[in-house]
């Protein structure tokens, strides 16, 4: 009896030990296109998010992550772990490892839904670049309704622009009536998850939303439920944002002050200026409510299509062993088309049937996109904190607390290494092959874990159309287009960049211009 007894007490350790071993978690990553800081409820904003608001509830909100201003040099630093090299093109380099190759050699299913944005032609499409299904449009966005219309020429400057909408490398060129990208992607986001739980596989699913950026659209239904909202005007918006901010314990008032709007200041082509809400005629106060309907409703939209996805994961159990991560790639967006076009823009939505419809292209414009960023300076392209300042929930049952706020500061190009950790996925072989440089960012689930200090060991570095920064601990040092000198700001102190300290202080200015500046040699960026 005594082997029998051994025997059986080894198989119960062995099971035991089994038992114990950490599941590698499935990772849901979400990314929204031109979401604003505060546009969230969860994040002070007055749009009817129910399931991202949940998410954080059940999860951990962050309020210093960072992106890089615009849409695809944020991707890069997603898929690749590294910072975008400004004077290269294409951005995605043949020798770089992706999130997505890394992930699939660990076993992992892997689908990209939405968009892309780094190439549209071999080998630089998802499907080249260790996606093994890929759905949605290439190259920046399209319409909404009906991926297969062209792009106005006022937005390219030549007519006929197209961007391809494919499956699988394979072109989709007809749609149905009622189609809709933003409950596409969800729809096929959600097949994604119940057909690698089938396979038995852990799955790596990103749903990239092309919305809310440009062109407004969005159902009738959804645009109508906004009626009236926004009546007020866009400084009124961002006071009732801060307000709830404050209450929800986002922004702290003692360290954040609600900002201005910049003067425009230079013939910088995102160097708008943000006219009062009591200057603008009737007209033009109907058409800013319109622009601002659509998009709460394009949001509103996107939300319901997180709720479909979380869904999904709750019907095929895997809730509870799924990172799921939502941020946004830039600030809110305050884009119009170039100066020679403005009168095509208008003349071409004039002729619409209605603001949000398949025949509208309109921008949400400079005060809204000024607005949608509260309580920060400036929005998409920038590198103020509203340009690059996203909100970023993650929710890790079992890992991280649910419903915290974390001041950790982070930044995409420390994606691609915390997720990797957490699969147990390998890079240093991968890389090897190909001759990669190291990942650029850092691991951060020690620190989201309560394991590790939140100490950068290097300052975070920013350069795009000639704006610059870099942030090293409080301390931010800014170059904004036009203006040709840094300023400094403590952002322990001075959270939305209202006192520059460059005058104060022109030794620690001097140290972080030369930490930028080193770092602009090492990753090629454009002075």
């Amino acid at each position: 009896m005594k082997p029998l007894c051994l025997l059986i007490g080894f198989l119960i350790a062995a099971l035991t030990t089994r038992a114990a071993e950490p599941t590698r978690p499935n990772i849901v990553m979400i990314i929204a296109d031109d979401l604003g800081y505060s546009d969230l409820g969860s994040y002070g904003g007055e749009i009817a998010t129910p399931h991202l608001d949940q998410l954080a509830a059940d999860g951990t909100r962050f309020t210093q992550f960072y992106n890089n201003a615009v849409c695809n040099v944020t991707r890069i630093s997603v898929y690749t772990g590294q910072y975008p090299r400004q004077s290269t093109r294409p951005l995605l380099q043949p020798n770089t490892v992706t999130l997505a190759e890394a992930l699939r050699a660990a076993g992992y299913a892997t689908s990209l839904i939405g968009k892309w944005h780094l190439g549209d032609e071999a080998p630089r499409r998802p499907i080249d670049r260790g996606f093994e299904h890929s759905y949605g449009v290439l190259s920046g966005a399209c319409n909404f309704f009906d991926p297969a219309q062209p792009d106005p020429e006022f937005y390219t400057g030549h007519p006929g622009h197209f961007r391809p909408f494919v499956r699988d490398g394979q072109p989709i060129t007809e749609f149905p009536e009622g189609f809709y990208t933003t409950d596409a992607f969800a729809a096929e986001a959600a097949d994604q998850i119940r057909a690698a739980v089938a396979a038995g596989r852990p799955f790596f699913v990103n749903l990239a939303y092309t919305a809310p950026h440009f062109p407004l659209q969005a159902p009738a239904a959804d645009i109508a439920r906004q009626r009236g909202r926004y009546a007020a005007g866009y400084a009124v918006l961002r006071e009732r944002r801060f307000a709830r901010q404050v209450e929800l314990g986002i922004v702290d008032p003692d360290t954040t002050t609600l900002t201005a709007p910049d003067p425009q200041t230079s013939d910088f082509r995102y160097d708008y200026a943000v006219t009062p809400w009591a200057e603008l005629s009737a007209a033009e106060r109907e058409l800013e409510e319109r622009r601002m309907e659509v998009y709460a409703a394009m949001v509103e939209r996107l939300d319901h299509g997180v709720g479909e996805v979380l869904a999904a994961l709750e019907e095929t159990g895997q809730a509870e062993n799924t990172i799921v991560l939502f941020f946004s790639d830039n600030g809110g967006c305050a884009s119009l088309p170039e100066a020679t076009r403005m009168a095509d823009y208008r003349a071409y939505n004039a002729a619409a049937s209605s603001i949000g419809a398949v025949d509208s292209y309109e921008f949400v414009g400079p005060a809204w996109g000024w607005a949608q960023n509260a309580p920060f300076r400036r929005h998409k392209v920038w590198t103020y904190e509203g340009g690059i300042g996203t909100p970023m929930i993650v929710r890790w049952p079992g890992q991280l607390v649910p419903g915290t706020i974390s001041s950790t500061l982070g930044h995409v190009v420390d994606l691609m290494p915390t997720l990797l950790a957490a699969a147990q996925a390998d890079y240093g072989s991968l890389a090897e092959q190909r001759d990669a440089p190291p990942l650029a960012g850092r691991d951060l689930l020690p620190v989201w874990r309560g394991e590790e200090s939140d100490v950068r060991a290097e300052p975070l570095c920013w350069e795009l159309m000639g704006n610059r920064a870099v942030r090293d601990g409080r301390w931010k040092l800014v170059w904004g287009a036009g203006k040709q000198r840094w300023e400094l700001y403590d952002l322990d102190t001075d959270r939305a960049e209202t006192k520059d300290l460059a005058e104060h202080y022109p030794a620690r200015a001097a140290a972080l211009a030369a930490v930028w500046e080193h770092w602009a040699d090492r990753v090629g960026a454009t002075r």
